[in-house]
């Protein structure tokens, strides 16, 4: 068996344990949102953040593998912030609960310039 399929393998089944790279901080943060094929920004919300990457709640359904250039706004002792970043589309939930009309998606950083790293360590700091 190839170490590929161990590791496809590894992800499934009732006993599995999610292991993740980077804290997540519960958050409700705006975002405005650019899709390669629309001209105009979207805006979007938070739901959490971590060094890696965010989940969102989007007005309509991305697709895996999806980039988009995307702002982050926050407020700190200094005011407000912007964090600007290049995201993938990692995991979405195209499930919408009873009077839902927003969907759930997972993004990774792709291109965060070091300044918005440190922002968001800063402000991932705050919050614990």
């Amino acid at each position: 068996m190839k170490s590929e399929e161990k590791k496809a393998k590894a992800r499934y089944g009732i006993a599995n344990i999610e292991r993740r790279t980077y804290r997540r901080f519960p958050v409700r943060l705006p975002i405005e949102y650019y899709r390669a094929d629309l001209p105009i920004h979207q805006t979007g919300q938070a739901l959490d953040a971590s060094e890696g990457g965010l989940q969102i709640l989007f007005p309509e359904e991305m697709e895996i593998g999806q980039n988009l250039k995307m702002k982050l706004f926050f407020s700190s002792d200094f005011g407000l912030n912007t964090i600007e970043m290049l995201v993938e589309v990692v995991w979405v939930n195209t499930q919408l609960g009873e009077g839902e009309k927003h969907y759930r998606s997972g993004v990774r950083f792709i291109n965060i310039s070091p300044e918005d790293v440190t922002k968001l360590k800063n402000f991932s700091a705050s919050l614990s």
